[in-house]
C-alpha cells in the first residue's frame, strides 16, 4: 500500500505542476482586460468600482506596457483628481492607480489634487467613535470614517500608496489608525470575518449562522494584501496586520466550496448555491499574494488558490466577459450568472498576477 501510495504521488505531481500555463494565465488576463476596456460601463471613471479595476489593469500593465498607457489616459482624463466626496472612502480608490503610475513615471501631477485633499483630511479628521458617528453620505465635505467593511480596500491601500510616493509617514499612520478603529468594529474576532456594517450584528443567515458577505470579506483581504507590502518590517503594527491577515485567511479556507470558489455567503452556501466570481476573485489574489509572501504554508494553501484560479478561467466567456459577478450591493444576494461588471474584473487581474508569481518564481 506504501508503494502505490508513493507511485500516486509521483504521478500527480507533475500533472498538478503543469496544470496552469503561465501564457495562458497572461493570455486569459489581456482577453478579460481587452473585453472590459470594449465595455466601459456607466460608472464613473472616479468611482470605486472602476478603482477596483484599475488596481488589477496596473498589476496586469506591469506585464505589458499597453494597459499602463490605458490607465494614464483615465488619469489625464480625470485631471488626476478624487472622487467628489473628499472623506468617503470609495472617492479615494482611484488614488490607488494615481500613486503607482507616480511611482513608475514620477509625474508630480499625478498626485497633486490625491495629496491636497488627504492634507485636509487630515487637517480636519473624523474623531468620532465609528459607531457614534452618523454618516450623511449626501453632504460631501462631511467627516467620515471607515464605518463599512469595504472601506479597507479604497482607503487604506490609497493612504499607504501616497505614503510611498512622497516618503511622508503621516498618510501611512493614518491609513493604519483607520484600519485598527474598523477592526475593532467590524471584526468578529470568533469567526475571524468582517461583518459589512453595523446592521448585519444581529441579522442572521438561513441557518441561523452570522452573516459574513463574501465579496464584503473579499475586499478586506484585497485590502490587506495591498497594505502590507507598504508596511516595513519593523513597523510597531506589521505584527497585527500579518495576524490578520493569517486568520481571515484561514477561515476563508475553510469556506472555499468543491468546485474551487466560495458563495455570496461565506456561512451559508446552501442559500446561495450560485458561484460568485468578485468575493473569490479578492480571495484568490490575497491567498496567492500570501503563498508568494511567505505569510501562508505554500503545502497548505497552493491547492486552494489553484482551483480557485481554474474555477474563475471557467467563468470566463470565450468573447473574454467575466461572468458571475454578484452585482453591487452590501451583502448576500442572488443574482443573474451572466452579470459581470468592472470590479470583479479587477479582481481577476489581481488574482492572475499573484497566479504568475505563483508557478514562475523569481520571475
Amino acid at each position: 500500500m506504501k508503494r502505490l501510495g508513493l507511485l500516486s504521488l509521483l504521478i500527480a505531481v507533475p500533472m498538478f505542476a503543469q496544470d496552469i500555463q503561465p501564457n495562458e494565465v497572461l493570455s486569459t488576463m489581456k482577453k478579460v482586460a481587452d473585453w472590459q476596456l470594449a465595455h466601459p460601463g456607466k460608472h464613473l471613471t472616479t468611482d470605486w468600482t472602476q478603482g477596483a479595476l484599475y488596481a488589477g489593469m496596473m498589476a496586469l500593465g506591469r506585464l505589458d506596457a499597453r494597459y499602463l498607457d490605458e490607465m494614464i489616459k483615465i488619469g489625464e482624463k480625470n485631471e488626476w483628481k478624487l472622487g467628489p466626496r473628499m472623506y468617503h472612502a470609495d472617492d479615494h480608490a482611484v488614488g490607488q492607480m494615481y500613486c503607482e503610475l507616480f511611482l513608475l513615471r514620477k509625474d508630480p501631477k499625478m498626485i497633486a489634487p490625491m495629496k491636497e485633499v488627504f492634507d485636509q483630511i487630515l487637517a480636519h479628521p473624523d474623531t468620532r467613535p465609528i459607531g457614534g458617528a452618523i454618516h450623511a453620505r449626501k453632504n460631501k465635505a462631511e467627516p467620515m470614517r471607515y464605518w463599512w467593511c469595504d472601506a479597507l480596500f479604497m482607503g487604506p491601500p490609497a493612504w499607504v500608496r501616497l505614503s510611498a510616493a512622497t516618503g511622508e509617514k503621516k498618510y501611512l499612520d493614518f491609513a493604519v489608525q483607520e484600519w485598527k478603529a474598523t477592526s475593532d468594529y467590524l471584526y468578529d474576532k470568533e469567526e475571524h470575518l468582517y461583518f459589512r456594517d453595523n446592521s448585519y450584528f444581529q441579522k442572521r443567515e438561513a441557518n441561523g449562522k452570522k452573516i459574513f458577505w463574501s465579496r464584503g470579506n473579499g475586499w478586506v483581504m484585497g485590502g490587506l494584501a495591498r497594505v502590507l507590502p507598504f508596511l516595513p518590517n519593523d513597523h510597531p503594527d506589521r505584527a497585527f496586520f500579518e495576524t490578520q491577515f493569517r486568520e481571515m485567511s484561514d477561515a476563508v479556507l475553510k469556506c472555499q466550496q468543491a468546485d474551487g470558489l466560495w458563495r455570496a455567503s461565506l456561512l451559508d452556501p446552501e442559500s446561495y448555491p450560485l458561484k460568485e466570481t468578485s468575493g473569490s476573485g479578492f480571495y484568490c489574489y490575497a491567498l496567492t499574494w500570501g503563498i508568494n509572501n511567505g505569510l501562508l504554508d505554500r503545502a497548505r494553501f497552493e491547492p486552494s488558490v489553484r482551483k480557485a484560479w481554474a474555477a474563475l478561467t471557467a467563468c470566463v466567456a470565450p468573447d473574454g466577459k467575466l461572468t458571475h459577478v454578484q452585482p453591487i450591493g452590501a451583502d448576500p444576494k442572488k443574482f443573474d450568472p451572466n452579470h459581470s461588471d468592472v470590479y470583479g474584473v479587477g479582481a481577476f487581474l489581481l488574482a492572475g498576477s499573484e497566479i504568475l508569481k505563483l508557478v514562475q518564481p523569481g520571475k
